[in-house]
């Protein structure tokens, strides 16, 4: 009987690894390229092979504002290896935030809720920021203030060498 009550205690630390490469494995994919992103929509991102473009914006950010046709024409011109994701800083209903996109024009995608720590990093406290993030889905950079084409641009082909 003393056996069978020891077996417990040695395949504890076993299992409890065996648990935990489980965890790993399941929830490997979830903060990966691909994993777990979606539009306001409520559809999901492929981001596969791309480099992340995460801007944060918010209405009453006037340089947010300034900022959109810029975002606009990099998406248009690079989308095809580079995603431009936009996060609502406040994180307002979905309804509102398709409203006020509509209102600035906005033509990237915009994220269902802000990818909070996903990659390391908190929630920007000066907007506008942009992360960028490498086609392994790894954060590489912030950029603080209103971008243009041009800058994002350069530092996009900083993240690819």
């Amino acid at each position: 009987m003393s056996n069978l009550r020891a077996a417990p205690q040695i395949l504890k630390p076993a299992a409890r690894r065996v648990a935990l490469l489980c965890i790993a494995i399941c929830c490997g994919g979830c903060d990966g390229v691909d994993g777990g992103l979606q539009s306001l929509n409520g559809e999901p991102l492929s981001t596969d092979g791309k480099i992340l473009l995460v801007n944060y914006w918010a209405e009453w950010c006037a340089p947010c504002r300034e900022e959109i046709p810029e975002l606009n024409a990099f998406y248009r011109e690079h989308g095809e290896k580079v995603l431009v994701l936009g996060v609502n800083f406040d994180q307002l209903p979905a309804e509102q935030v398709r409203l006020q996109a509509d209102r600035f024009a906005i033509e990237f995608p915009l994220l269902a809720a802000a990818p909070e720590g996903r990659w390391g990093q908190p929630i920007p406290q000066v907007l506008p920021s942009t992360f960028i993030i490498d086609t392994t889905g790894h954060w590489r950079r912030t950029l603080v203030g209103p971008q243009t084409a041009e800058s994002l641009a350069a530092a996009v082909a900083e993240v690819q060498d």
